[in-house]
């Protein structure tokens, strides 16, 4: 018989998890499996740091799972003796299950960002789980039931893993990579397992099911719960091919999961025609969603009479489609800088979504609309600060990958790194998503070597050329710009090249803030621009 040690701890002061849902679906579930006569749980709550050694030592336990808060390289979150968090490091926490390393089997931390503790403390055990980043009660909860109900079939750990990855999937919950195991195989060989994953082309957003888009937490979370407000707002901004449409697209079909109606539109799309005049451009765009949303569009019935533009789009709105649709619509409006050249068209345009937004505090026809708004370029077009969508709701700036996530990122492409290349390609080319996929998409495919990568990626044999290409055009449309990258990629430190060349350099990019002076993002840039347009640090 296998004794399964369940220790859960949820302070007062943290919040609050579904523990006990938790255990008890685990108790459920190998109640009625097969081999039920196999397993003996043992449960303690509200556990504080003796309360480890002890349980370890009274109940010789070979599963010990742990439910509960954890806090990445700061340890796992128990409890004190007034109920309140107390953290357990790494290290003693290895140092526990080293002394009890005869017993047991099998570790499941069940916590957000317990990779770290997992990797401690495989050094001791054969098999130990963890989480990779921040996972959500509901995942967590459908992981072990997963999990457990393939150890009462009687399958393997590296199995009973693999099917508690898949319950989250057949939740439609996109969270099945958070979890990896770690393991040996029978020749005493360390393993990582992550679920089975096939190559993808990194063009484009990357689609829904993918194995290879990396949560950047808290983002995801923050998003998902902001969608769920009445009114949402969500501005999500970053350089382009850093994610935002990827992570937009999460957004909607999270609110579609929760029984949503969702609209995407890409102002890529808008024929010029359409924004010649405001009056224009807003029939295209009540015309768009209506399309996005099944509807037959409507325009003769609303957009008539002296009323001028902007009231009739929303009488559109309220009258038609938010009367139409009996549930909440989130609204998913992509590349809105193409409306920044229209600075005529943008000042109404986006008066009118803050009005909007304002109008759902109080209006429940207007608290059904939840507005996704996606953007590249610092805000420059003269909006009253209090017409503009841009300084209200839910700010969202994706931050460049960092060094786990990029290690992720290398797993999940099938390679082995040490620390030192995974060290090698972030200073090549940074934690840019799109950079650091390519490099390790041309790698695992056998296509080139890191170091014949670092090599070719700034010139135009190698595989960013268009990337490079594209940045270099926009460049030489304004000279200003080119004269301040000139002093960045020269320099030996970051530079003050002024408030608002650096910030459009930001948007495009290029460059990365030290307080207020920049830096190039990466060496590739750096080498990229330094060669092709004949500077060096000694012009």
């Amino acid at each position: 018989m296998k004794k399964i040690l369940i220790l859960s701890a949820n302070p007062t002061n943290t919040s609050q998890l579904r523990l006990d849902k938790e255990v008890r679906e685990i108790q459920a579930g190998l109640e009625r499996a097969k081999n039920r006569d196999q397993f003996e749980i043992i449960s303690r709550w509200a556990v504080r740091p003796q309360d480890l050694r002890r349980a370890f030592l009274d109940h010789e336990p070979q599963i010990v799972h742990f439910a509960g808060h954890g806090a990445g390289d700061e340890g796992l979150v128990l409890e004190n003796d007034a109920g309140e968090w107390q953290l357990v490091s790494t290290e003693a926490l290895a140092n526990l299950f080293e002394l009890c390393k005869e017993k047991i089997e099998c570790v499941l931390l069940n916590a957000c960002y317990s990779e770290v503790q997992a990797e401690a403390i495989y050094q001791h055990i054969d098999y130990v789980m963890g989480m990779n980043q921040k996972i959500g009660d509901v995942a967590a909860i459908e992981f072990a039931i997963g999990f457990y109900d393939a150890l009462g079939a009687n399958r393997s750990y590296q199995d009973a893993y693999k099917f508690g990855c898949n319950a989250i999937d057949l939740k439609s919950i996109p969270e099945s990579s958070t979890p990896i195991l770690k393991s040996r195989n029978n020749q005493g060989v360390a393993t990582l397992t992550t679920p089975a994953i096939t190559l993808e082309n990194p063009e484009g957003q990357v689609p829904l099911e993918s194995a290879f888009y990396i949560k950047r937490s808290p983002v995801e979370t923050d998003c998902y719960e902001q969608v769920l407000r009445d009114g949402a707002l969500i501005r999500i901004k970053a350089p382009r091919q850093m994610g935002k449409s990827s992570l937009m697209s999460r957004v909607l079909n999270y609110g579609n999961k929760q029984g949503y109606k969702s609209a995407y539109l890409d102002f890529q799309s808008v024929d010029a025609e359409f924004l010649s005049s405001l009056d224009m451009f807003l029939q295209w765009f009540c015309a768009s969603v209506s399309d996005s949303l099944g509807l037959p569009e409507k325009l003769d019935d609303f957009w008539k009479g002296v009323l001028g533009s902007k009231n009739k789009c929303t009488n559109y709105f309220q009258r038609y489609l938010l009367k139409e649709i009996d549930k909440p619509i989130v609204l998913g409006l992509d590349e809105v800088d193409e409306i920044f050249k229209h600075p005529i068209i943008a000042t109404d345009f986006f008066g009118l979504l803050r009005a909007w937004h304002e109008r759902a505090k109080n209006d429940p026809d207007w608290q059904k609309l939840k507005l996704v708004i996606v953007h590249s370029k610092e805000v420059y077009i003269p909006l009253n600060i209090n017409q503009s969508p841009f300084n209200v709701g839910l700010p969202v700036e994706l931050p460049e990958l960092n060094q786990q996530q990029v290690q992720d990122l290398v797993q999940r492409h099938g390679l082995s790194w040490s620390n030192s290349q995974v060290q090698q390609l972030i200073m090549l080319v940074g934690g840019h998503p799109y950079l650091v996929r390519m490099a390790l998409y041309q790698i695992a495919r056998n296509r080139t070597t890191l170091d014949k990568l670092e090599q070719i990626a700034p010139t135009e044999a190698g595989p960013y050329n268009d990337h490079l290409r594209r940045h270099l055009l926009n460049l030489q449309e304004d000279e200003q710009l080119l004269t301040a990258l000139k002093q960045v990629v020269t320099a030996d430190e970051a530079v003050d090249v002024g408030t608002t060349a650096a910030f459009k350099l930001r948007s495009m990019g290029l460059v990365k803030f030290q307080g207020n002076k920049i830096m190039p993002l990466c060496n590739l840039y750096r080498k990229y621009f330094g060669d092709r347009l004949g500077w060096s640090k000694s012009s």
